[in-house]
C-alpha cells in the first residue's frame, strides 16, 4: 500500500491541489489576493492558485508530522527578512491564512483539532493516500 510518505512531496502537493479545487468548503478568502504571507515577503503570491497549494501542502504536513499547531506551521513557512545594511533575521509567517486553511480543512472533514494542534482526519487519510497512489502510477 502506497502512503503519502512514499511519494515525492512536489508531485503529491500538486495533485492535491487539483483534487481540492473540486472541495466546496476550500475557498480562498477575498483578501488573499492583497495581502503578503508573510513579514519577510515584499508582495502577496502571484500564483492564481496559491491558496489551493498552500492548503495541500499543510494537509500532507498534518499527515506527515502528526498533530501540528499554528505555531509550528508559522516557523516551517517562514524566511529571511531583509533588513537594508543590518544582518537578515529569521521570521515567522503570518497565521491568519494558516489558520482560515486549517479551519477550512476542519469544515471539510480532513482535519480536527487534537492536543497539540490539528491532526489529519480518516477521511483526510484515505484522500491522500489515494492521490498517493495515483502519483505512484505515473
Amino acid at each position: 500500500m502506497v502512503t503519502a510518505r512514499d511519494v515525492p512531496a512536489g508531485k503529491l502537493i500538486s495533485k492535491v491541489k487539483e483534487e481540492l479545487k473540486k472541495v466546496s468548503e476550500i475557498q480562498p478568502p477575498a483578501w488573499m489576493k492583497f495581502v503578503k504571507t508573510g513579514i519577510h515577503r515584499e508582495r502577496p503570491p502571484e500564483q492564481p492558485d496559491f491558496w489551493y497549494i498552500r492548503s495541500a501542502a499543510i494537509m500532507r504536513k498534518l499527515y506527515v508530522s502528526g498533530p501540528v499547531g499554528v505555531s509550528r506551521l508559522r516557523t516551517n513557512y517562514g524566511g529571511r527578512r531583509r533588513r537594508g545594511y543590518k544582518p537578515a533575521i529569521s521570521m515567522r509567517s503570518a497565521g491568519n491564512s494558516i489558520r482560515k486553511i486549517l479551519q477550512q480543512l476542519e469544515k471539510a472533514g480532513f482535519a480536527e483539532k487534537a492536543k497539540g494542534g490539528r491532526k489529519i482526519t480518516a477521511k483526510g487519510q484515505k484522500f491522500l493516500d489515494r492521490i498517493a497512489f495515483e502519483v505512484s502510477k505515473e
